[in-house]
């Protein structure tokens, strides 16, 4: 690439977004077009997304898909868009009990992750870790068993077990976007077949007049994207194959060269700092105290201490304010433990605190702008869109309908950043198509529907997820989606031929081997098509 092009490309694409804003208000306001619930509520997300591959630049990207959306509600009237913006964009999202139970959760793991590192702890596993990982492939699958074993949530997952290999992946040689896509890999793809998670309790509570938890665990063997992305990463690491802009990142870091486009502000502050070298336990106590605290923190909320089942209390758990609880009594045992322990001096733990809290600023900076956006999105209808969509295919395709949803809850996810919104969306569509008419179909067709939100979720560059695994990794974000992105659609390409499969046999014994298989026989077509020719 030449000099001057990204600037180009970046002059070139704001220049065609004026354009399409220009276009889109003339059409509006004095063709009285309509916007609402039709293809054109989609704008916002695209024009977000299309910006931040094009430019490399998240925030400017967020934000201008936020403007896009507020232009469209308000019919092009300024005080109308910046009321829009504003009130009914950011301050709504940040004074959402969810979202600010989230943030707070955020800012407590990024305390606990700095307290971690301050002691030494993450430094002293990293090197415990290297007298027993002897390879790439070693770390690589470390890193692959640490992130299935924090199944609880995929925010947890991110920074912890980005946090925790750091160390480990740095010494052999491994890139941070690899690092990224391993941490995403097994962040949402394993807490949707979780069912003790709060992906599970979230998904349970969308399907009404059905046993959410029992749906849960049977649509698990049908959620093709999830299964075949964890049987992807393990191909990947056994055969030693990367391709696309991953490939290009990882011949870098064997170099020497860990970021390929520049280090990252935090990462740089880390290595500055340098690692003290404390004791495991310092690690391995939080870690387990932040897992068994959440968990009681959500059986808590959904009222496990007032004569509920466990499976009902957590299908009925609160996660924001279960994850907020927890997190919280998890971050005070810690600083006591320190402190007995006098890993740490008091002083010390406080300045954590805030240095926590500094860590975390520009994923919750992304996160608030993603939440307005898809606020923005929700106000134009396109929910309501893509569902007419959904079921007006609901009758002659039956038997490729679980394909088609998949797709469909791939291109929302990817266009809204949220894996959970468009399961609120779909589910409920597809529970009242088959409910008490077809219960098998039924379980295939949600499946398809998480595992496209999930897919979607790991395409996006505004997804919170994808935020948290650059986040954990300490990676370029849009490196991570960029190099990120051709695997997640390989895994795509695969899940959607064996959906085609589910919709026809209607048995996973059938089709989830015949999609491993595929997946088998696409990586080691790529490796040998990839490999550089012998002269």
């Amino acid at each position: 690439m030449k000099k001057g092009e990204p600037k180009t490309l970046t002059y070139l694409s704001l220049v065609v977004v004026v354009l399409v804003l220009a276009g889109l208000a003339y059409a509006v306001v004095h063709n009285h077009m309509p916007v609402k619930e039709t293809a054109w509520a989609l704008t916002p997300p695209i024009i977000a997304i299309a910006l931040a591959l094009i430019t490399k630049e998240v925030y400017s990207s967020l934000f201008l898909g936020i403007l896009t959306g507020a232009f469209l509600n308000a019919g092009f009237d300024l005080v109308g868009t910046l009321n829009q913006v504003f009130q009914e964009g950011l301050l709504t999202v940040l004074s959402d009990k969810w979202n600010v139970g989230i943030l707070i959760f955020l800012i407590i793991l990024g305390m606990m992750v700095q307290l971690m590192n301050r002691t030494g702890g993450s430094a002293a596993f990293g090197q415990w870790a290297s007298t027993h990982i002897r390879s790439r492939a070693g770390a690589q699958l470390a890193t692959m068993l640490l992130g299935c074993l924090i199944f609880i949530d995929d925010y947890f997952n991110c920074l912890t077990v980005g946090s925790v290999m750091r160390p480990v992946t740095d010494k052999y040689n491994i890139s941070r976007a690899k690092l990224a896509y391993l941490i995403d890999s097994t962040a949402a793809p394993v807490c949707i077949i979780a069912p003790i998670s709060s992906w599970a309790a979230a998904v349970s509570g969308f399907v009404k007049g059905e046993n959410g938890i029992s749906i849960f665990v049977q649509s698990i063997p049908y959620n093709f994207y999830a299964l075949l992305t964890l049987a992807m990463m393990i191909l990947i690491i056994w055969l030693n194959i990367d391709y696309g802009p991953m490939k290009v990142h990882e011949d870098n870091a064997l170099k020497g060269d860990l970021f390929t486009t520049g280090i990252t502000e935090e990462a740089a502050e880390t290595m500055r700092k340098g690692e003290k070298i404390g004791s495991v336990i310092d690690l391995v106590l939080p870690i387990v105290m932040l897992i068994v605290c959440c968990v009681i923190g959500m059986i808590y909320t959904g009222g496990f201490f007032e004569d509920k089942g466990f499976v009902d209390a957590f299908a009925n758990s609160d996660a924001s304010v279960g994850l907020v609880l927890g997190s919280a009594v998890a971050l005070l045992i810690t600083v006591a433990f320190y402190l007995v322990r006098q890993s740490l001096p008091f002083a010390d733990c406080m300045d954590c605190l805030p240095e926590g809290f500094k860590q975390m600023v520009p994923a919750m900076l992304i996160l608030s702008f993603a939440w307005a956006l898809k606020a923005m999105t929700d106000s134009l209808g396109a929910a309501k869109y893509v569902a007419s969509v959904v079921e007006s295919s609901a009758g002659s395709l039956m038997n490729f309908l679980p394909a088609i949803i998949f797709l469909i809850a791939v291109f929302l996810a990817f266009a809204s950043g949220t894996s959970w919104g468009t399961f609120g969306i779909l589910i409920p569509i597809v529970v009242s198509c088959f409910q008490g008419v077809d219960h098998q179909m039924m379980i295939i067709s949600i499946s398809a529907c998480m595992a496209g939100a999930v897919c979607g979720d790991h395409c996006s560059p505004i997804s919170d997820t994808t935020i948290m695994a650059s986040a954990g990794a300490q990676c370029n974000h849009i490196d991570h989606v960029s190099t990120q992105l051709p695997y997640a659609l390989t895994a795509a390409g695969v899940s959607f031929v064996a959906y085609i499969i589910a919709g026809f046999v209607r048995n996973w014994i059938v089709s989830l081997p015949v999609g491993i298989l595929m997946m088998v026989g696409v990586l080691i077509g790529i490796k040998k098509f990839a490999a550089p020719k012998e002269v």
